[in-house]
């Protein structure tokens, strides 16, 4: 893997940090805080500047795996005036509650930003059925493997019907459950002896278990289509990783959790790949970033979320201290979850 894909794999990645903490930096702005520091990187500071007029010092740092806005008033150890209406904890819940969400919301818009793009320029990949009706794989135990189907077989014939594509097969074999049907299977170039073959009911109809070949395609999109897939690809993601982490908890187990350099091997490889591949992982990090902030768990923006939820309901503001400790105890786990994915992910 060449320094070239590793550095860019990093910029990648430092790019969708930067967008969540840009995230909580416009809004907060937007409201009126005093943001003091937008920083780019961990580390020694490489480069700063400071714009004429403004409260904000934006820096470069040496690691550039990272990013963080400082909002005055956030941090429980700042020095807080209560006749200041530039801090964070002088706004009303409101504004507080859209300047914490915004960090994952920036993600979803950049994922969003991402997939529309794509669909323009370099289309979306779309699977399409071959023909003839080549058997892709062969399910266990289904009555095709029953029958000796095999992967790479062809389906010519059913029921005394040619067969062409997977939905003549299918139109052939739904209405078939439990009823022996003769299927005409050619193999390597020559046709087998006719074999009889029962589907088994699934649903409204029946099936034999065989999955067809499907061709993919990169087809562009037109806009509208890249705008519907632009919303709906997200939610889709969101789903899947909704399941997963529910998933992780139930068998409460870091199995399916990779750390920063398992992340930074994902990327790198996709990057090796082709542009599409490599915007495609930095679409479904996005995602991820986004959905993992929100989940309501301490020193996250979800744990957050959480304490200002109940100022809304309450009418109360929580304890500063004991809401200082939740998110410090929060700090603590989390930087063990990842130095142990991080140590199995250079070890493993």
């Amino acid at each position: 893997m060449s320094p070239t894909v590793i550095l860019v794999a990093i910029l990648g990645l430092s790019v969708l940090v930067i967008v969540h903490e840009a995230g909580h930096y416009f809004a907060a702005r937007a409201f009126g805080m005093k943001v003091t520091r937008f920083s780019i990187g961990l580390g020694p500071a490489l480069v700063t500047y400071r714009p004429r007029n403004s409260a904000t010092t934006f820096q470069l740092c040496a690691i550039p795996f990272a990013a963080y806005v400082m909002i005055a008033g956030m941090n429980p150890a700042d020095e807080v005036d209560p006749n200041d209406p530039t801090m964070y904890t002088n706004k009303g819940v409101f504004a507080r509650i859209v300047t914490i969400f915004a960090g994952p919301f920036a993600n979803y818009l950049a994922a969003s930003a991402l997939i529309f793009g794509l669909g323009l320029t370099y289309g979306w990949p779309e699977s399409k059925t071959t023909e003839p009706m080549i058997v892709e794989s062969v399910g266990a135990d289904s009555p095709a493997s029953k029958a000796g189907l095999l992967a790479g077989d062809v389906v010519v014939e059913a029921n005394g019907r040619a067969i062409h594509n997977v939905q003549e097969l299918i139109e052939v074999t739904s209405p078939r459950a439990g009823m022996p049907t003769v299927y005409v299977i050619e193999r390597s170039g020559k046709l087998l002896a006719p074999m009889t073959i029962t589907p088994k009911k699934a649903g409204q109809g029946g099936i034999i278990g065989v999955a067809a070949q499907r061709d993919v395609v990169q087809r562009v999109l037109s806009p509208s289509e890249a705008a519907y897939l632009a919303v709906a690809y997200p939610y889709e993601l969101t789903k899947h990783y909704l399941s997963g982490i529910a998933d992780l908890i139930q068998r409460r187990t870091t199995e399916g959790i990779t750390g920063p350099v398992g992340i930074g091997k994902i990327v790198a490889e996709q990057a090796e790949k082709g542009v599409f591949q490599f915007i495609h992982i930095l679409v479904a990090i996005s995602v991820s970033l986004g959905i993992m902030n929100l989940v309501p768990f301490p020193a996250l923006d979800g744990g957050r979320l959480v304490f200002l939820g109940y100022e809304l309901i309450t009418r109360r503001r929580p304890n500063e201290r004991i809401e200082a400790t939740v998110h410090a105890v929060g700090v603590l786990f989390l930087l063990g979850v990842i130095a142990l994915v991080t140590l199995r992910d250079v070890v493993g």
